[in-house]
């Protein structure tokens, strides 16, 4: 069997499904793990009657709040309820800190990595990864070609996907660097938890996340020009429209920030200013925290069809006089293939050994990899390189032989549009059921903050749970859910 592509990707180091997944709130029958370890002995003196009652209430107040999202290609309904489960996920401060670390060292080197393939390309030189994944990629923009952003910041908002395999395991899944979504859901479920079980977070010393979007709009303040002349600067929140599956989220956001939730046709440019329409006429803008696509953003630059974006806005972000968060071009980082260089650009920018480790990663773009993954496909989970919210992806434990041998010509085509990776036992974290609490697998996004100033990690993050038995998907339009994710003070 070859090796997975790149550094630090020894096969190995891996669970894989053939092994008991990690049960991150037992240690064995009936002995809870010590962050667990008082909300067990909450649990065992409650009422199932009563949990499952505040399981209703809970789906009542998502609902009457309106948290959906939308799920595109679906003849049924397109608007869902993501469904929540009250039991948390709970993090030591150990683990917590450890995680910390690693996702701000990952955080630094992304941020460097960008600035460097937009100026003067010296990862490329060195050639610790090669020109075409760089030059041949459908998200490096030409156009960010010597242009520094307001700040030097490229990625504002990042979500960073992690997936545990054991105790002390945690790896890297993908990065967000582009339009990373999901913290309104976060947010949202700790209010709910906190009026559920109000007692619990004073047992517990639960760290905080309520402060997110006050911290969310200072961060973007201070990524402001310096040509700005407001004492506090504009900030606003752009989004494609309301049939867009994140609106939720853009006007929940808007809201909490106390920003402006506007979209193209309320947007102007004016005396070399983006402008937004209000009562009292025109007001420039200072900072963007758009949730368009690139292609979208600016008809004159990108796509001139395009009815979501500002016609000549990238010239007034090419002078300097807005900040457009996240910089347009980001979107390399998210990118699958890259992915997979991920500890060569951390050790290359921060001189450190990367402290959270990537998933062993095939490029289906190289000759090996690629008869390596064809001749194992039933045993691996292939993706697109640019895919997201886990469409396009084949899990293959779990497809038949129409679906494998479908993907096969798929990946025979475009072979250099897929990457592989082992199927990983994620851990575990248990449900409410009718019948009790059930293990399901979860991962974690985690949510960063990046202005001049800094970085900042919210404690926590949205954990994704796989509500179907079994399954290994936990995306939202692929049948999962969240849960509320705690993270523990120091004393506990």
């Amino acid at each position: 069997m070859p090796p997975c592509r790149g550094r630090n990707h020894a096969h190995s180091d891996v669970m894989e499904t053939d092994q008991s997944p990690f049960d991150e709130m037992l240690a064995a029958a009936e002995i809870a793990r010590d962050p667990y370890r008082d909300y067990y002995d909450w649990f065992a003196g409650e009422e199932p009657r009563r949990l499952r009652q505040k399981s209703a209430e809970a789906e009542t107040v998502f609902r009457r709040t309106g948290i959906t999202f939308n799920v595109y290609g679906q003849s049924e309904a397109d608007e869902r309820l993501i469904p929540f489960d009250i039991v948390p996920r709970i993090i030591s401060a150990r683990e917590w800190a450890r995680l910390e670390r690693g996702i701000h060292q990952r955080v630094r080197a992304i941020n460097a990595f960008l600035h460097d393939i937009y100026h003067r390309q010296e990862i490329l030189r060195a050639g610790r990864i090669p020109k075409e994944i760089v030059a041949a990629n459908d998200a490096f923009l030409p156009e960010m070609i010597g242009l520094s952003p307001p700040g030097g910041v490229y990625t504002h908002i990042i979500g960073v996907d992690l997936v545990r395999t054991g105790e002390d395991d945690f790896f890297v899944l993908e990065d967000n660097a582009r339009t990373p979504s999901g913290v309104s859901y976060m947010l949202e479920n700790r209010e709910t938890m906190l009026q559920m079980f109000p007692e619990l977070f004073t047992k517990l010393k639960v760290r905080p996340v309520s402060a997110y979007p006050q911290l969310l709009r200072r961060s973007l303040a201070q990524a402001a020009p310096e040509s700005s002349p407001n004492a506090r600067p504009v900030v606003a929140v752009l989004t494609p429209g309301i049939y867009n599956s994140a609106y939720f989220e853009h006007a929940f956001l808007a809201d909490q920030m106390g920003a402006e939730l506007v979209e193209a046709s309320d947007l102007t440019i004016e005396d070399g200013r983006v402008a937004m329409r209000t009562t009292r006429g025109h007001t420039p803008i200072d900072v963007l925290y758009r949730r368009v696509d690139d292609d979208f953003l600016d008809p004159l630059t990108f796509k001139p069809e395009s009815m979501l974006g500002v016609p000549g806005i990238m010239d007034v972000y090419r002078a300097g006089n807005i900040t457009i968060a996240n910089a347009p071009g980001t979107g390399i980082a998210d990118d699958k293939a890259l992915y997979s260089y991920m500890p060569e650009i951390v050790e290359f920018y921060t001189g450190e050994r990367p402290i959270l480790q990537n998933v062993p990663t095939w490029r289906c773009s190289e000759k090996d990899a690629l008869a390596y993954v064809l001749d194992h496909l039933a045993e691996l989970v292939v993706k697109e390189v640019h895919g997201s919210g886990g469409y396009g992806m084949l899990v293959g434990p779990a497809a038949n032989k129409r679906e494998l041998a479908e993907f096969e010509r798929k990946l025979r085509a475009r072979p250099s549009n897929y990457i592989a990776q082992p199927t990983l036992a994620l851990s575990t974290v248990p449900i409410l059921t009718r019948a009790g609490l059930a293990p399901r697998h979860v991962d974690l996004r985690p949510f960063v903050l990046v202005s001049p100033q800094g970085i900042e990690i919210t404690p926590g993050g949205l954990t994704r749970v796989a509500l179907k038995k079994g399954s290994l998907v936990v995306n939202s339009s692929q049948g999962g859910g969240t849960k509320d994710t705690w993270v523990l003070g120091d004393e506990n």
